[in-house]
């Protein structure tokens, strides 16, 4: 594990923990200062995680197609989470317009890059 990983790891780690207090899943909070502290730091880190990610270089063709394959699997994932959250939503009639706005962000922006990538590389 590189150095990069090493911190790439550490940082969507620390990600997740803070996405995970946000929800307050056992009610340990009302949404106050602190929620809002965490709102903000969950920001940074996600910043911090999307530096990382885009400074990452593959050194040969396996390690392209391992970023690839983790690529494409993260865009299946998210989005069969959406669909799902889209049809759960649907079927209580309280449907969240932030999820087709996500869902329709992933897809233009795949198809987006694919389009760019096809006529310049």
């Amino acid at each position: 594990m590189t150095k990069n990983d090493l911190k790439q790891t550490v940082t969507a780690g620390v990600l997740v923990l803070l996405l995970i207090l946000i929800l307050n899943p056992l009610h340990f909070w009302m949404p106050t200062m602190a929620h809002m502290t965490l709102l903000g730091a969950a920001v940074v880190v996600f910043g911090l995680f999307a530096t990382f990610m885009l400074r990452e270089a593959a050194g040969d063709e396996r390690e392209s197609e391992h970023r690839m394959l983790a690529g494409r699997s993260a865009f299946l994932v998210g989005a069969g989470l959406l669909i799902l959250g889209i049809m759960y939503q649907g079927y209580t009639d309280t449907l969240d317009v932030w999820l087709v706005v996500v869902l329709v962000g992933m897809l233009l922006a795949k198809v987006g890059t694919r389009f760019y990538s096809d006529r310049n590389w």
